[in-house]
């Protein structure tokens, strides 16, 4: 089955440039388009897409709330956010709110449908910025649910080797992982990440409401 991808843009020219290109690649078939978060919201949980392109800069609502909202109703769909800039806070926080990848707007043809590829197939990309953001918010204070799992020693092992800059098939070498389980390592430690992330502030909720 080819891979569903839609796409939520607000600057015409990009969004026809990427609907384009996904809809001429070899196994994938271009879904729906969307200029803002407030038609995505609308439309795409009656259309579901295996991968969705989600601008950051949206008008209106935010790229990173209307991730944060989808992701619950569509828990099997990857959101890969799409940025112009390498902002790592920004993007942590799309992250946190339950996207699996990033890409900047200035990705080659090549490099976009990579991106596609690897985040249907579980992996999930991550750069020592980001890593380090991660590794200080699991070092943080505890979330108050007792649902929520902790990062395992292994997986703090790949943390703090990405934060040192090296690639992934350095960290396998150094762990004696595959290069396969390193990925899938990640990609748990986005999931965990998801889940600490929500009930850390939901319990600030709690506390303050």
């Amino acid at each position: 089955m080819p891979i569903l991808v839609s796409i939520v843009e607000d600057y015409a020219p990009v969004r026809q440039i990427m609907a384009e290109r996904i809809g001429d690649a070899p196994g994938m078939k271009l879904g729906r388009t969307y200029p803002d978060a407030e038609s995505a919201l609308a439309d795409l949980p009656q259309h579901p897409a295996d991968v969705v392109l989600m601008d950051i800069n949206l008008p209106g609502q935010c790229g990173i709330e209307c991730v944060r909202k989808l992701k619950q109703l569509l828990p099997a769909t990857q959101f890969v956010m799409v940025t112009v800039y390498m902002d790592a806070d920004r993007i942590f926080k799309a992250l946190a709110a339950g996207a699996t990848g990033y890409l900047l707007k200035r990705a080659s043809h090549t490099e976009l449908l990579q991106a596609i590829r690897e985040v249907a197939a579980g992996g999930s990309p991550m750069n020592r910025n980001i890593a380090r953001l991660i590794v200080d918010t699991f070092h943080g204070v505890p979330p108050q649910s007792p649902d929520v799992e902790r990062l395992s020693d292994r997986e703090f092992d790949v943390l703090r080797l990405l934060a040192h800059g090296q690639a992934y098939k350095e960290i396998a070498a150094d762990l004696n992982l595959g290069f396969n389980t390193v990925h899938t390592l990640v990609r748990r430690i986005y999931e965990k990440l998801h889940v600490h992330t929500r009930c850390g502030t939901e319990a600030r909720f709690q506390q303050t409401g």
